[in-house]
């Protein structure tokens, strides 16, 4: 009769020493501050929002419920419409701009040179000051009618225009500030080339690819990963961009609403009109485009970006 084959015994649960269940508890502790800030901070005023878009609420009264009214009137809002434009514009012309100038810097950085760091340093800093209340009053003065751009082409003969009162360059003006805040995603460029191999450079040589065939056929490719993650964060950030144009137009997104940038005009509907259901739809609308811009990042990215573990 053949014997019936045991399982084999099942081991006894060991139990985690009292040192370890210490530690949980003050990781807990420590990660209090962070989960209060997240439920009070974000978590319940989007709620809130939420909730606000479909009322009519004043901020002086209490909100009345009015359901996609808010949402309704967007579609004949035609300052609305103009802020959607204009917005549009500056994140497809200033977000390649800048990504495609910090990528040229982190290139010519990458080869080395005296003082590195403190170009690096130097470069990076407008990244930290760009969105600041006072380095959009210094672009104002730049480019205002007296200013030093004007005065700089007056040196050649050149009569310079008021260039944040013309329409057609005062989101021009915008552009170049956006631009000039290449810093960031610099340093993360630079980050990854010094990752990429030498003997991938070296093997282009010896086929007798020259520097401009070594990028586009060794660095670009290599560096998709870090454009994708660099072209997300920008994107996102340009549709959020606020105070430069509040600044500089002086809050009213003129001239011609030609500054007129989607979180402007909700600012104006939410603090100044006072129509805080109005503005709260806005801001949900503008959630939402963001989301699905960012998802369509990720679902193209298939097709151009290239990791180094594919085969």
């Amino acid at each position: 009769m053949r014997p019936v084959a045991q399982s084999p015994p099942v081991p006894a649960r060991r139990r985690r020493p009292p040192s370890f269940r210490r530690q949980g508890g003050a990781a807990h502790v420590f990660l209090l501050p962070f989960l209060l800030g997240l439920v009070f901070v974000t978590a319940v005023p989007l709620l809130a929002s939420l909730y606000l878009s479909f009322t009519d609420y004043d901020l002086l009264h209490d909100p009345e419920l009015i359901g996609l009214e808010n949402f309704q009137r967007m579609v004949s809002d035609e300052r609305f419409w103009a802020s959607v434009g204009v917005t549009l514009r500056y994140v497809l012309v200033s977000v390649p701009l800048q990504l495609a100038f910090a990528l040229l810097l982190a290139v010519v950085l990458d080869k080395g040179m005296r003082g590195l760091a403190l170009y690096r340093s130097a470069f990076y800093l407008p990244s930290l000051l760009g969105s600041s209340v006072a380095v959009a009053i210094l672009w104002r003065q730049l480019f205002g009618h007296e200013g030093l751009v004007n005065g700089v082409l007056g040196w050649f003969g050149v009569e310079g225009e008021s260039w944040l009162q013309n329409p057609d360059t005062a989101l021009s003006t915008l552009v170049v500030l956006n631009v000039w805040t290449f810093g960031s995603p610099m340093i993360i460029f630079l980050a990854g080339l010094r990752q990429i191999p030498e003997e991938l450079y070296e093997a282009a040589r010896v086929d007798g690819a020259g520097k401009v065939r070594q990028f586009w056929s060794v660095t670009v490719p290599l560096l998709t990963p870090i454009v994708f993650f660099n072209l997300v964060l920008q994107t996102i950030g340009a549709f959020q961009a606020f105070t430069q144009a509040h600044i500089i137009s002086g809050g009213q997104g003129g001239p011609l609403d030609s500054t007129l940038f989607y979180t402007l005009y909700l600012y104006q509907q939410g603090f100044q009109s006072f129509n805080m259901g109005y503005a709260s739809a806005m801001a949900w609308v503008l959630l939402v485009v963001i989301g699905i811009v960012t998802a369509a990042h990720f679902l193209l990215s298939k097709y151009w970006v290239f990791y180094g573990d594919e085969r």
